[in-house]
């Protein structure tokens, strides 16, 4: 017999602070632990969700010295942020360091509701964002030193080894937790259930435990998983060796009970290969959105493939209800474009921004990514990118590099940057232009950034 009704593990799930000069709530959810959280439930553990991101806690408005979370039109906006002292690598950076989200007090009672955990699952996002993971990860061991603390995400994946040595978790995982984590339970607390799980397909995972937050204002959602694309600087195939992909109809099936349960009108896609083989995916997905007459608001953050917006592809997007979308340019400059992977062949630009525009796509709606700082990439290559989104009637965004361990970039990245990457992901922060070279530094890029402005 398994564990007896009320004897199933209870299982606390941590969504991390984040330390940094700046960061902002841009349908930012840890997607990753709350599919392992919806996993979880249906295999019948206990769970308890600690966000120490939380915007919806009104506490945080009495907090002194406390900036305040604001919210904008689609769900997204600021988190609540403290000012704190910067790390002593950082000291020679004159910028104010912040730890976003509720206060270390805060996170200490919400941890002390309730039943103990028999394990405790911490994720992890940015790899200089590790600061947050080590101090939740401090202050459980502090109340409960006996429970194991297992780490996953993407800086246990990319820096595994840094976050083996500094993390102060018990177990470290790499890679997608669906498997893994099942196994470890299983042995952390000898606790198994009725349904065993060996599949890695993502239909066959429950769909993100998103209830398991205080508040709603938007959800995620991922309708693939990995990227056939190899671009350089980009750690898409480290953290998903595989592209797999969702069957459209489920995905609708999951946008519309969100739907109607949770009244989610605004919807973000995670994916980094949206539109590939389009009439088969995206295409089916779309039309059936609007069978079933949905109303829904979708944006693209993580950018879309400019080869992918066909006419056909545009109109749909428009149809369907998309009020932002995100492009990934990278580069006006065609050398550069070969050089990371030839991803958007010269004139696809002016033709994808022709046929948004012609399926009823305002200016501000579209904007479009540029990458910044790259090794060896010159001021003059940016600033001229810039201008041809303006020109084609955009909305830049700067996208600072960040160097990343194990991609193709990451060895000229180590050559040409003044800073320990090797040693300390903090340097990973884009924020601090790791790979500046003569002529391209913090002064220039705030040129940049007034560019951008228009």
């Amino acid at each position: 017999d398994d564990k007896a009704m009320g004897n199933k593990p209870n299982i606390l799930l941590i969504n991390p602070w984040i330390y940094d000069f700046a960061a902002h709530d841009l349908w930012s959810k840890p997607l990753g632990l709350l599919m392992l959280a919806g996993l979880l439930r249906a295999q019948g553990y206990n769970l308890k969700l600690l966000d120490c991101l939380d915007v919806h806690d009104f506490r945080l408005q009495a907090v002194p010295g406390m900036k305040p979370a604001t919210r904008r039109a689609f769900g997204t906006g600021k988190f609540y942020r403290t000012q704190v002292p910067k790390p002593s690598s950082l000291q020679q950076f004159d910028r104010n360091y912040y730890r976003f989200g509720i206060t270390p007090e805060m996170f200490q009672e919400r941890l002390l509701e309730g039943a103990e955990p028999d394990a405790v699952l911490v994720t992890s996002t940015m790899t200089y964002w590790y600061p947050g993971v080590q101090e939740c990860i401090r202050l459980v061991k502090e109340h409960f030193s006996d429970v194991p603390v297992v780490l996953g995400g993407i800086y246990a994946t990319l820096c595994r080894a840094h976050a083996v040595r500094n993390s102060g978790a018990d177990y470290v995982l790499s890679g997608p937790g669906e498997t893994q984590i099942l196994k470890l339970l299983e042995k952390l607390t000898s606790y198994s259930s009725e349904k065993p799980f060996h599949n890695v397909a993502l239909d066959a995972l429950p769909w993100p435990a998103f209830d398991l937050l205080p508040q709603l204002d938007y959800i995620c959602t991922l309708t693939s998983r990995g990227c056939p694309h190899r671009c350089p600087y980009c750690a898409s195939d480290l953290l998903f060796p595989h592209f797999i992909r969702r069957d459209p109809m489920k995905v609708v099936d999951e946008l519309e009970y969100w739907h109607e349960k949770y009244s989610i009108v605004n919807v973000a896609f995670y994916d980094d290969a949206l539109l590939l083989d389009a009439s088969a995916h995206i295409l089916a997905l779309l039309a059936e959105v609007r069978r079933r007459e949905l109303p829904l608001h979708f944006h693209t953050p993580n950018g879309l493939h400019i080869s992918g917006l066909s006419a056909e592809v545009c109109e749909a997007l428009f149809l369907a209800g998309f009020k932002t979308v995100r492009l990934g340019l990278e580069t006006g400059d065609d050398q550069r474009q070969q050089k990371l992977g030839a991803k958007v062949k010269p004139g696809a630009f002016s033709s994808a921004m022709a046929n948004l525009t012609k399926a009823g796509f305002q200016p501000e709606q579209i904007g479009v990514s540029l990458l910044c700082g790259l090794p060896g990439q010159e001021h003059n290559e940016v600033a001229q990118s810039i201008r041809m989104v303006l020109d084609h009637g955009a909305r830049p965004h700067l996208a600072e590099y960040s160097p990343i361990p194990g991609t193709p970039l990451w060895s000229e990245a180590l050559g040409c940057s003044p800073f320990d990457l090797a040693n300390e992901p903090l340097y990973h922060n884009n924020s601090l232009l790791p790979c500046q070279s003569e002529g391209f530094g913090l002064e220039e890029l705030q040129e940049l950034k007034q560019l951008c402005r228009g």
